[in-house]
């Protein structure tokens, strides 16, 4: 049976009961012996036709084992089974795509895809998380699996939950994939890959679909292989801005007249931002600061409102093909960081001094050094506003005496140290299917969607291309400091030439150049900052601080720091309005 909006008694455990909930439909199927909910889709044993939630159990009691199972699965899902005399299991995609959350309360557990709907259960109480907001700060979301609240947890990509009485738990990571070290066969390998995407593609664009277009590679070529696998032309939509350094329109524009899609460009601008800003921020579960948002919600409105009920996003390629500009930049520093003890010390030495640092052409190398001698995955959080401005500079002693700031970083290590892999490379990757992907990129997409009622799919994501991903080796995706050399190549003749040689964009918020401009937006950020002083999470000297600069320094950095304070208060107004730190 498919349910939406209700709670259900889904199965006993011990002398409680699990309670299932689904805010967006979820599929459930219940006998004397077992029982599923799944929340998304999954495909079984390879075939791309979305299975039913009683074939997708009867596969669970087939397999073995919980990892053998998930090796026969693949999808865009999380999903709850509960057999008898068992463990109940709850166990989410490779990528995180779709959210789960469990709270205990007494000898129950409340299950549901929505945070606030377990808030809402007359039965549940909860209590604000104050080192969920202090990784918010550092992250700007609130990485899994802690959740804003105290005692309520959400599921993590790949993993496998196993639940018990009293809100008692055991994880398990059941998707770490094997990363190659050599390749046979590259030309091989260059054709598997379009033909890779082309499959997950056709399996994905189901319904009135289209495609979100930014114009870099990724949404080109999720837009290219929809036009190809589509008989009726493809639809495609792109957000601009009428601001200098933000709009991308051109290079979505060359990818649409390349594959002819029936392309269509919304303007954003600040005015309309204004009148949704407060409805975008208290829309999440969690606080959530990555200012696209914004861009997203408006561009999948936007297509909604052409008839389209299902994007296509092209998330993914990046974290798969290494083409992040960090990536290249901390191979650099891993070299240096791999020297013996003595050499490196003696660069150290003569390079990153305090007269090095005063002079303008080493300081750049004193700072290089600074950050090489780092561990890897810590030295990514080099230009963290945290790490940048200081712990005694942003949070209020009281504050900082009720949490542990060294828990981000430790969340980064346990993840990077889970990676089956000693390459840097693959190290990062895998971190960011967790931290940029499944804890960030994706909450935005798929919140903003469901916002519009739009249904988003992650073709790029599909377990199948992932799993290809990681038969390429890191030396291959990115030789020296080519960015996704490996991709380019395999897109070759598919994506136009412009499009290949782009750099890198998407679709990114000049929320700091607006708030110089617009009125609404200013009273808005300086009601809401009053406000946020109030709470005591951060000093009252940040916040002066980051509106001064804003103003003189560095609209872009300060203004992103201003966008994450005020989202979290607006947050708060909703959801905690009287949460004083």
């Amino acid at each position: 049976m498919q349910t939406k909006g209700e709670w259900i008694d889904f199965s006993s455990i011990g002398e409680g009961k699990i309670h299932l909930h689904a805010s967006q439909q979820m599929a459930v199927h219940q006998t004397e012996n077992g029982s599923i909910g799944i929340y998304g889709y999954v495909f079984v044993d390879k075939s791309n036709q979305e299975a039913s939630a009683e074939e997708v159990l009867a596969c669970f009691e087939r397999s073995s084992s919980v990892i053998e199972f998930y090796q026969r699965i693949s999808g865009q899902f999380s999903l709850l089974i509960c057999e008898s005399n068992e463990a109940p299991i709850l166990l989410a995609d490779h990528i995180g795509s779709k959210p789960c959350y469990y709270h205990a309360q007494g000898s129950d557990i409340f299950v549901s895809d929505s945070l606030a709907a377990i808030k809402s259960h007359p039965a549940v109480t909860f209590e604000i998380n104050k080192q969920a907001l202090f990784n918010y700060i550092y992250f700007h979301c609130i990485p899994a699996p802690t959740t804003v609240y105290l005692d309520t947890y959400k599921l993590e990509p790949g993993k496998a939950v196993k639940l018990y009485e009293h809100g008692q738990a055991s994880h398990e990571l059941v998707y770490s994939p094997v990363f190659a070290t050599s390749l046979k066969d590259s030309n091989t390998a260059l054709s598997d890959c379009l033909q890779t995407i082309e499959k997950a593609v056709k399996s994905h664009a189901k319904g009135k679909v289209g495609a979100f277009l930014s114009g870099g590679l990724d949404s080109s070529t999720v837009a290219g292989m929809l036009a190809k696998v589509q008989p009726e032309k493809a639809k495609t939509f792109s957000i601009g801005f009428e601001v200098k350094g933000y709009d991308e329109t051109e290079y979505a524009l060359i990818t649409a007249k390349h594959f002819d899609t029936q392309h269509q460009v919304l303007y954003l601008k600040p005015e309309e931002a204004a009148k949704e800003f407060v409805k975008v921020a208290q829309y999440f579960d969690e606080p959530f600061g990555n200012s696209s948002a914004m861009a997203a919600y408006f561009c999948a409105r936007f297509a909604k409102q052409q008839g389209i009920d299902v994007l296509l996003a092209g998330d993914g390629g990046d974290e798969l093909f290494a083409g992040n500009e960090r990536y290249a930049k901390q191979k650099v520093f891993e070299h240096y960081y791999r020297l013996p003890a003595f050499l490196g010390g003696t660069l150290n030495v003569l390079f990153n001094n305090g007269l090095t640092r005063k002079i303008p052409g080493l300081k750049k190398v004193a700072s290089y050094l600074a950050q090489a001698r780092v561990k890897l995955p810590a030295r990514l959080q080099t230009h963290n506003f945290v790490n940048q401005l200081g712990l005694e500079n942003i949070f209020p002693a009281e504050f900082l005496s009720q949490v542990d700031a060294g828990m981000p970083v430790q969340q980064l290590q346990t993840r990077f140290a889970e990676c089956k892999s000693a390459d840097p490379v693959d190290g990062m990757l895998f971190l960011d299917w967790k931290f940029t992907l499944a804890d960030n990129d994706l909450v935005k997409v798929g919140k903003m969607c469901e916002l519009a009622e739009v249904e988003v799919r992650y073709p790029l994501l599909d377990k199948h291309i992932v799993d290809f991903s990681c038969t390429i080796p890191a030396q291959v995706k990115l030789p020296g400091s080519a960015l996704r050399d490996f991709y380019k190549n395999a897109c070759k003749g598919f994506l136009a030439d412009e499009t290949l040689n782009k750099s890198k964009h998407g679709f990114g918020l000049p929320f700091g150049a607006w708030m110089k401009e617009n009125k609404a937006l200013q009273d808005l950020t300086e009601e809401a900052l009053n406000s946020f002083k109030q709470r005591n999470i951060v000093k009252t000297s940040l916040i002066d601080q980051a509106m001064e600069a804003h103003k003189s320094v560095h609209t872009g950095y300060f203004g992103e720091l201003i966008w994450i304070m005020v989202v979290l208060e607006l947050w708060l107004q909703k959801e905690a309005s009287d949460f004083r730190a």
